[in-house]
């Protein structure tokens, strides 16, 4: 199994190892750890750097050479279009996938709505900085990069920021949860697209380790996925503009929530869409080979995998016929011109 050395994703890696170590108690597991670009260049921004893979090329690398033969990664560093050869074979249960406010310990008891005016918001996200600006303009928002770890450090030993803003999940898997000061609802910051989710990717001809895997399959969180994955892919969207979303299941129904925004958060198109995804246990044939936005899941319905890809490609197209393309156009220009 191949990770990343951070501490987070070791206890993500370490936490599909149990399970599988559960299910397969006769298969013998070896954890082995790399450094990525990512991890390297810590004082860039990650939408300047301009590399699609910043926190996947070294472990396809060397799923590649068969050094490794399952790699674990947060699902949100997945490319939506995945090298040749490989292929998501497992989406584990989602953790809360809403992104979170973690306070200086000055400002121990505040909000964002209630932090001094020009505070300074720290987040590496183009997302989360496009919203915040938007919901909350009397706040400063400035990059700020590293692991968790890193982060949390600048935070609280220096004054250069007020609060930070971290995805909940690594928190929560970190065991750090009492430093969230406050979950950031849909209606202040929707999620990136697969954000609290794990997924395992393998390289698509092992057959044994793609049905080995499989079984970690989350149907919900699998739809959910698929449908953020394929608003992102259609909008040909990436970390260098701010694209959102927000899923939920209920009942049959899939509900896709998805936007996008100027730099600044001032222009910003968004909408919701749904679609019925039957989750039954009638899997065809096909469905053993066949591929949504480079997930492999077999162990769920095609009409459903079909209807939640399908779903991500008209609310993509539908935002795109309302002048899309040129919000994200202009703020990838800006960016790189940044």
């Amino acid at each position: 199994m191949g990770t990343r050395k951070s501490q987070l994703a070791r206890i993500q890696t370490d936490s599909v190892a149990s399970r599988l170590k559960e299910l397969y108690p006769g298969v013998h597991l070896e954890i082995v750890a790399m450094s990525t670009i990512g991890d390297k260049i810590l004082d860039t921004a990650l939408s300047k750097i301009g590399e699609k893979s910043l926190f996947t090329k070294e472990l396809e690398n060397a799923l590649e050479k068969n050094e490794v033969d399952i790699v674990v990664h947060s699902l949100k560093d997945l490319p939506t279009s995945l090298p040749p050869g490989f292929t998501i074979g497992a989406i584990l249960q989602r953790e809360n996938p809403h992104d979170a406010v973690v306070l200086h310990p000055k400002n121990a008891a505040l909000t964002l709505d209630s932090l001094p005016e020009k505070s300074v918001i720290g987040t590496s996200s183009l997302r989360r900085a496009a919203q915040l600006k938007k919901r909350f303009p009397q706040l400063e928002f400035e990059n700020i990069r590293g692991n968790l770890n890193t982060r949390l450090k600048k935070l609280d030993e220096k004054d250069d920021y007020a609060a930070i803003i971290l995805a909940a999940a690594g928190l929560k898997r970190m065991g750090w949860e009492s430093r969230i000061s406050q979950i950031l609802g849909p209606e202040d910051c929707m999620y990136a697209v697969g954000q609290g989710a794990l997924a395992v990717e393998v390289r698509a001809q092992d057959k044994d380790i793609l049905e080995m895997v499989s079984v970690l399959h989350h149907p919900d969180t699998v739809l959910r996925c698929i449908s953020e994955r394929a608003f992102l892919k259609q909008l040909e969207g990436g970390c260098s503009v701010p694209v959102a979303v927000h899923t939920e299941v209920k009942g049959s129904m899939l509900y896709l929530t998805g936007a996008v925004y100027s730099l600044d958060g001032a222009d910003c198109l968004k909408d919701t869409m749904q679609t019925v995804v039957e989750i039954d246990n009638k899997v065809s044939e096909s469905a053993q080979t066949c591929e949504h936005v480079g997930v492999t899941a077999s162990s769920v319905s095609s009409s459903a995998l079909e209807a939640a890809e399908k779903l991500g490609m008209d609310l993509a197209n539908a935002l795109l016929n309302k002048g899309a393309k040129d919000i994200l156009t202009t703020a990838r220009k800006l960016n790189d011109a940044r």
